[in-house]
C-alpha cells in the first residue's frame, strides 16, 4: 500500500519570503516516517522495548514547486532500498501541495542503533514486517552490507 499522510501546516513552518521554510519539509518528512512505524506496528514504545531507534546517514532534498503560507500538504512514502534483515534502509518521500503538485522529494538513510551500547544493529524481525507495509520504489534497490 501507498503511506499517505497529510497535514495542516503551521505559522511557524513559514518564512518571510511567504514559503515553506527548506527545514519544515524534512520535519514533515521525520513526522510522516515516525507516524508510519507506529500505525504499522513499530512505535516509539515498541522501539523502547527492543531498546532500539532509528538513525539518519544522510537526508537528500529536492525542491520542485514552492509551498505558499497557509497551504496543506499530504506526503507518500515509499521504501527505495533495503538490507535483508532490515538494518539499513532507505525511504522516499514525495510531498504534495494542496493542487496535488509535487512539490519536494526527500530521500532519507537510515540504520537502527542500539540505544544502550550506541552501536549500529540489527532490528527485531518485527521491524521487516512493517517495512513490509509500505511500497516499493520502482527503482528499489538491495543494500548490500561488507562482512566486517
Amino acid at each position: 500500500m501507498t503511506y499517505t499522510i497529510n497535514f495542516h501546516t503551521k505559522w511557524a513552518d513559514f518564512d518571510a519570503n511567504k514559503h515553506m521554510r527548506h527545514t519544515a519539509y524534512n520535519d514533515y518528512a521525520a513526522e510522516a516516517r515516525l507516524r508510519f512505524l507506529k500505525e504499522n506496528g513499530f512505535g516509539i514504545a515498541i522501539m523502547e522495548q527492543h531498546n532500539v531507534g532509528p538513525i539518519l546517514f544522510s537526508e537528500n532534498t529536492i525542491f520542485h514547486k514552492e509551498i505558499k503560507l497557509g497551504e496543506d500538504i499530504s506526503l507518500k512514502l515509499y521504501l527505495e532500498a533495503s538490507s535483508k534483515q532490515g538494518e539499513r534502509f532507505k525511504i522516499r518521500h514525495l510531498i504534495f501541495k494542496e493542487n496535488g503538485d509535487l512539490a519536494a522529494t526527500i530521500s532519507v538513510y537510515l540504520a537502527w542503533i542500539d540505544l544502550s551500547k550506541r552501536k549500529l544493529t540489527v532490528p527485531p524481525k518485527q521491524i521487516l514486517e512493517t517495512l513490509k507495509h509500505i511500497d516499493k520504489t520502482e527503482d528499489f534497490e538491495e543494500i548490500i552490507l561488507r562482512k566486517k
